[in-house]
């Protein structure tokens, strides 16, 4: 009898809401769509995943590296600790495909779950952070323009972009 791949039965992981709003309307349609992807994940059989993860890296790639555009362009410092967490997460879902192929099928759906779990306080934390600093500064998302460019200076501000470091 052959084994099947089935996906839990339950509800989303985590449940887009105001809650994980940053106040930044593009920064938050990512955000919301980066949810939708995670919960698609955990709501696929874990021998279906592979595709759906590879197009949930590449959108995780294109959503950091929109932020960290943007941290550039405000005059957030390029080592800073919001950066490396990003590097770091990056680093853990590139090794996840590696990890996948030599047969450890369940470890999209444990990276999946963990993500769930740290991205609320990623986006309460670090996220707001950094719209309130875009924000601040005249940064427009939508455009990719300051209104007043000789407001930033570059790498004027480093850290998180937000309260904690943590």
């Amino acid at each position: 009898m052959n084994s099947v791949a089935t996906a839990p039965e339950t509800s989303p992981a985590l449940v887009w809401s105001t809650a994980l709003s940053v106040g930044d309307d593009r920064m938050d349609d990512t955000h919301a769509e980066f949810v939708a992807q995670l919960n698609q994940l955990l709501t696929t059989p874990t021998d279906q995943q592979l595709p759906l993860y590879k197009v949930f890296l590449a959108h995780t790639v294109d959503h950091f590296a929109q932020e960290e555009r943007w941290m550039l362009a405000t005059g957030f410092s390029a080592d800073n600790c919001h950066a490396a967490h990003h590097a770091t997460i990056l680093e853990t879902m590139r090794a996840v495909e590696t990890h996948f192929a030599q047969g450890d099928t369940e470890i999209i759906t444990r990276l999946a779950e963990a993500l769930a779990e740290w991205f609320p306080q990623h986006a309460a934390s670090m996220d707001a952070g950094l719209a309130l600093h875009l924000q601040s500064v005249g940064f427009n998302t939508q455009t990719e323009t300051l209104a007043d460019p000789s407001r930033v200076r570059p790498a004027s501000m480093s850290g998180c972009g937000s309260v904690s470091c943590s």
